[in-house]
């Protein structure tokens, strides 16, 4: 069975009250467009992410609004900036890297919350069963591109009922296997 293998951008996610402190008192996100997950989606926001060394401009925000701060950047993003970004699974933020947030009303400093998001696979129920594997199984996935086939290890399987079958990589993996814009993979070993 192959699934879609779609390239995830830098983003930031927010909460409410770090949402008003960026944009004013009672900001909410405005949806420019549906992601693959139900009920997510890319807002109009951006923000601009300050490391040590310089910024990331124009960054979107993904909503709806979550309960910590999360800023979600490549590895190549996060050394450009000179921050160390630990790959991490989304929402374990614990001991994460800290940075500010810009906005046109305000800004933020986190002291955790920076990472690069582990390679995962979002799975329907269904879909985990029809592959043989369950919620935090890591996984051995082939990728057949043009000119740079690969397969990518160390991928989490994400199961629940909320979600839409999806392969979600960075833009550094995404660039090193040549990803067409349309890409699907496959799971090829269950650890």
């Amino acid at each position: 069975m192959k699934f879609i293998v779609e390239t995830s951008a830098r983003h930031v996610h927010v909460t409410q009250e770090a949402l008003e402190v960026l944009f004013g008192k009672g900001a909410t996100l405005t949806k420019k467009k549906d992601l693959s997950q139900p009920g997510q989606f890319a807002s109009e926001q951006r923000v601009t992410i300050v490391g040590p060394k310089k910024e990331l401009p124009n960054v979107s925000i993904l909503g709806p609004c979550r309960n910590a701060v999360q800023v979600e950047l490549s590895a190549t993003d996060a050394r450009s900036i000179g921050i160390t970004a630990p790959i991490r699974e989304s929402g374990d933020l614990a001991g994460s890297a800290p940075c500010k947030v810009v906005g046109p009303c305000g800004e933020i400093e986190i002291t955790e919350g920076v990472i690069v998001a582990k390679r995962h696979i979002h799975l329907t129920p269904e879909d985990a069963e029809a592959l043989g594997v369950k919620n935090g199984d890591n996984v051995w996935v082939r990728v057949d591109t043009p000119e740079r086939s690969a397969i990518l290890g160390d991928t989490v399987c994400r199961v629940s009922s909320s979600y839409a079958t999806a392969m979600h990589i960075d833009t550094d993996e995404s660039n090193a296997i040549g990803a067409p814009r349309e890409l699907y993979g496959e799971i090829v070993k269950v650890d």
